[in-house]
C-alpha cells in the first residue's frame, strides 16, 4: 500500500507524470552528525510523536539510481533506494513478531526537488515474495499491477529517521507536514505483519505503484546500489 504524508497515511488515486534520472552516490555510513550537538540539539518531527520525536542529522548514504515523480498539484520528489532487510523490531520498540517470524524493512532517500515547499508523502511500498508470507497473513499481501506475479505488499508504515547533510526538518503548515524546499531525509518503510524468518534482505523490492505518482499505474522499481 501506498503512503501519504503525515506519516503513513494512505495516498490517493491521481493521476501524476513520471521521470528517472540516473545518477552516481559515493559510499557512507549512516551515523549521527558529530556535529549536531546530541539529541538536545536535533529538530523535532512535525506531527509524528511530538516534540520528544528527534531526527537525527546524517551523511548522505550510498543510494541507488533515483526516480524523480511528479504529482498532479505539482509537488516534486526524487526517491532512491539504500538497502532492505528484515529486523524483529526495524522502527524501535513494538510488539515481539511470533516465533519463526520477521518483519521486512527498506530504507530510502526522499528529497524535495523544487523549489518550493512540498507535502511529506511517501511514495515508495515494500514489496516481498508471497513464499515468506505466514498463511495467516497471506490474504493481507496484495499483488499490483506491472510487479511480478510472485510479489507482494503487506500493510505497512513509513517514517523519516534521518536528515541528511543537515536538511531542515519537516514543518507544520495549517496541519499539514510540509518538505522544505530542496530537503532530503532518510525514511524508513517497514511491514506491520511479520514475513518467514528465511525472507532475506535479497527477496524485498521497493516500488511506486501509485496513480498519484505513475502515469499508468504500473508499478516502477527503485534499484538498490
Amino acid at each position: 500500500m501506498g503512503r501519504l504524508g503525515l506519516a503513513g497515511a494512505v495516498t490517493g488515486a491521481v493521476t501524476g507524470a513520471v521521470g528517472i534520472a540516473a545518477v552516481a552516490a559515493g559510499i557512507v555510513l549512516l551515523r549521527p552528525d558529530s556535529g549536531s550537538g546530541g539529541p538536545s540539539g536535533e529538530p523535532s518531527l512535525a506531527g509524528e510523536g511530538g516534540s520528544g520525536v528527534r531526527i537525527a542529522a546524517v551523511p548522505a548514504p550510498e543510494a541507488g539510481p533515483p526516480l524523480n515523480v511528479t504529482t498532479p498539484e505539482g509537488y516534486g520528489y526524487s526517491l532512491a533506494a539504500i538497502r532492505a532487510g528484515t529486523d524483529r523490531q526495524p522502527l524501535g520498540a513494538t510488539q515481539a513478531p511470533p516465533s519463526g517470524t520477521t518483519y521486512a524493512y527498506a530504507d530510502y532517500v526522499l528529497t524535495n526537488n523544487g523549489r518550493r515547499p512540498v507535502l511529506l508523502d511517501f511514495p515508495v511500498d515494500l514489496f516481498m515474495p508471497k513464499a515468506g508470507i505466514p498463511a495467516s497473513a497471506r490474504e493481507r499481501c496484495m499483488p499490483q499491477a506491472g510487479i511480478p506475479d510472485d510479489m507482494c505488499t503487506l500493510p505497512n508504515h513509513s517514517k523519516v529517521t534521518g536528515r541528511i547533510n543537515g536538511a531542515k526538518p519537516p514543518a507544520e503548515d495549517e496541519g499539514t507536514t510540509m518538505v522544505p524546499a530542496g530537503a532530503s531525509y532518510v525514511v524508513r518503510i517497514a511491514s506491520d505483519l511479520p514475513v518467514e524468518d528465511g525472507v532475506s534482505s535479497g527477496d524485498l523490492r521497493l516500488y511506486v505503484w501509485s496513480a498519484r505518482f505513475t502515469s499508468d499505474r504500473n508499478g516502477i522499481g527503485l534499484a538498490f546500489p
